[in-house]
């Protein structure tokens, strides 16, 4: 699994440390044999899992370029963060199981079900641009691509990820935009165009992505050979689980081609359902844009006899949005998300209770609740890989049209593609230039098969094969469930 890149000797992928024995990190194994990187020492402690500690990183055989002021001088050495700076992913110590949101040690307990501990590592390498970098930036070809669903942001960082680029020195004809997501690699019609800092100006103030993306799987030994056609040094994926894993997928296969690139990600997810980070970009936009929903909801239940509005939000496997959604709206009297489970029977005896105390109800429901009634036993899925949603919302309307038998004024309001296709809000769109520019620092700095991402307040770079082992979920069991159950007075419904 080592790499040498074209221009400076070895690449490195640190992207997992721990202190020394006897406080170290543990992955899960996967299922190709692991070699130490340059700059990391390995043991391994069973079949199971690996562990690493800091050790001094080496000079690469090729020399290094030291950086002065970067490229154009707009990123100076009084910004540098050192090579051995880590984040502890985990901040909390609880004093016991029995404390809310308690989970297992160095592990996340609520990842498949409450009952499984997916062990997870400790610390992060710190994001962030280096004194020596290991790239000749004037020599530098790199290519940019966006992966899946849309989501407010994606402009935004294609953006950055050029901007810094070229604060580095990288010639503004050697940064290709990849077409229509990883099919544009090759597909003849969706040729690359070059990205230049005035082609990108002013993309951040319009939804979607310039680039055009897909869903579904790709050819990745082709993209492997187009990588080694064209010449690249280095490829960023702007995606969620399912870029990411693509992202994973086109690392390993430079790897065993042996071709010298490095593969930096950027996580992507509306629905704020990548482990570990603190919250994916775009996430912030949605919830405010979600709110104008419910409000909406809130004005034609409130206007009606025994007004009922529902609203569904995204969120297939996580409820992110429609809980901060509810939380930040004040109008929301039931929110059901994927990770908690409900009976029909008892949420139309809470809804009855509301109308008849209130006179109306706002009912605000992720696309993935109640899939265990809906679709119980189904299989079928997306061209991503994704399980095919029964429409828990047009469900749920329906359901109480009958059950109140006209005695309810039910409106249903489905906002999802609205959401999606929005610009960013003004801490969005600081985030995604962080992100951006954390890719292209870890990028220049021989880092690869990592993703950039917030955690714990820091940015860090993460392993791909880490935060893609399962999305991350809600716990019922913690403070933000908890906390809205209380500020709207939701029984449980099961």
């Amino acid at each position: 699994m080592l790499l040498r890149h074209r221009l400076a000797g070895t690449a490195r992928a640190p992207t997992i440390v721990s202190k020394p024995s006897p406080c170290v990190i543990a992955i899960r194994a996967a299922p190709r044999t692991r070699v130490a990187k340059p700059g990391l020492s390995a043991t391994s402690e069973s079949k199971s899992e690996q562990t690493v500690t800091v050790k001094a990183p080496e000079t690469p055989k090729g020399g290094d370029f030291i950086a002065g002021p970067y490229g154009l001088g707009r990123v100076s050495l009084d910004a540098a963060v050192g090579d051995r700076d880590k984040v502890r992913l985990h901040a909390m110590q609880f004093e016991s199981t029995e404390s809310s949101g308690a989970t297992c040690e160095n592990g996340d307990n609520n990842v498949f079900d409450e009952d499984t501990c997916l062990i997870l590592p400790e610390w992060a390498i710190r994001s962030g641009p280096r004194k020596r970098i290991f790239f000749d930036p004037e020599k530098v070809t790199a290519a940019i691509v966006t992966c899946g669903g849309l989501c407010p942001g994606l402009n935004d960082v294609v953006q950055n990820i050029v901007f810094t680029l070229t604060d580095y020195g990288v010639p503004e004809d050697q940064i290709l935009g990849i077409r229509y997501g990883l099919r544009g690699f090759y597909e003849r019609e969706d040729k690359p165009i070059t990205l230049t800092r005035d082609t990108v100006d002013g993309i951040h103030l319009k939804g979607g992505t310039m680039l055009g993306t897909s869903r579904g799987g790709a050819n990745i030994k082709e993209i492997v050979r187009r990588i080694d056609l064209w010449g690249l040094d280095m490829v960023f994926v702007i995606g969620g689980n399912g870029g990411n894993a693509a992202a994973d997928a086109i690392q390993q296969e430079v790897e065993r081609q042996g071709v010298r690139c490095v593969v930096a990600g950027v996580p992507k997810s509306i629905d704020n359902d990548i482990l570990l980070v603190d919250k994916c970009f775009g996430f912030d936009t949605a919830v405010e844009e979600a709110q104008r929903a419910l409000l909406a909801a809130k004005v034609e239940a409130s206007s009606g006899y025994k007004g009922l509005g529902i609203v569904k939000l995204m969120g297939r496997s996580s409820g992110f949005i429609a809980m901060q959604a509810s939380m930040a709206s004040g109008v929301v009297d039931v929110c059901l998300i994927p990770e908690v489970p409900f009976s029909l029977e008892k949420l139309k005896q809470c809804v009855a209770g509301v109308l008849e105390k209130k006179g109306h109800c706002v009912v605000c429901v992720a696309e993935g609740a109640g899939q265990d009634i809906l679709a119980a036993g189904s299989t079928a899925t997306d061209a991503s890989g994704n399980a095919i949603l029964a429409d828990v919302g047009t469900w749920l309307r329906d359901e109480f049209k009958k059950h109140f038998k006209g005695e309810s004024d039910v409106k249903y309001i489905d906002p999802s593609y609205i959401i999606r296709s929005i610009p960013t809000t003004s801490n969005d769109r600081i985030y995604c230039k962080v992100l951006g520019q954390g890719a292209v620092h870890g990028a220049f700095a021989a880092y690869t098969g990592f993703t950039v991402g917030l955690v714990n307040t820091h940015y860090v770079y993460l392993p791909i094969p880490t935060i893609i082992q399962a999305p991350r979920r809600v716990n019922p069991k913690g403070r933000r469930w908890n906390r809205l159950k209380t500020a709207i007075n939701q029984p449980d419904l099961v």
